[in-house]
Parts: structure tokens; sequence; C-alpha cells
């Protein structure tokens, strides 16, 4: 009839595999790079819905926190249904500060998803 093969797996080979894979994963879980400040050419995307003049509503908020925004730097591009739209400008960052609340001002608003 047939043959009872039987595989003999090296244990302490797999367990040490693992722990070289855990220490490479967590070694990619580094902090974050430090940013120097000011920063210039910072790059900022803030996705919504594609609505009536979302771009300017982006960019009357974003003039509050920088007056200075240039807005050659601004871009947007629709998502490929059309649903959402992303608004894609550079500042020069002053500090942790000015991105906190330009973020959370953003976020505020009912039509912001997110804020990268």
């Amino acid at each position: 009839m047939g043959q009872n093969v039987s595989t003999i797996y090296d244990v302490s080979a797999s367990i040490d595999d693992r722990k070289v894979r855990e220490k490479v994963m967590s070694d990619k879980k580094q902090e974050a790079p430090k940013i120097e400040f000011p920063c210039p050419d910072y790059p900022i995307k803030v996705v919504g819905t594609n609505t009536d003049n979302f771009r300017g509503f982006v960019v009357e908020v974003v003039q509050i926190h920088v007056p200075d925004l240039d807005l050659q730097t601004v871009t947007v591009q629709d998502s490929r249904n059309g649903r959402f739209q992303s608004v894609r400008f550079k500042i020069t960052a002053q500090g942790v500060e000015q991105l906190k609340a330009l973020h959370e001002e953003l976020i505020a608003s009912d039509r912001v998803h997110m804020v990268i």
C-alpha cells in the first residue's frame, strides 16, 4: 500500500528564524525622523468629499495658519470615481504647534476626511 512518510522539522531553526524576523520588525518600528524647524517644502495633503469649492475651503483654513501660503504649490486631484478630492500643497512649517493647529482645524470640518 502507501508509504508512511513523516517529515521532521528542525524546531530550533524555526524559532531562531522567528526571533530574527521579530528583531527586524522591531527595528523597523523606530522613531519617526525629527523635523528641524523651520522646515521648507513641508508637504500636506487634505482629502475630503468632492463638494463645491473644497479647494477654496482648504486654502482659506490653511492661510489662517500659513499667511504666506504660495498658491502656486496648491494642486487638486479628484479620486477615480470623483467622490473625493485631495488638495496638496507645500508650506514652510514653523513648528509642531502650527502643524497641530492646522491639522485640528481642518479635521474639525465635516468636509475633511483626513490630513496627511
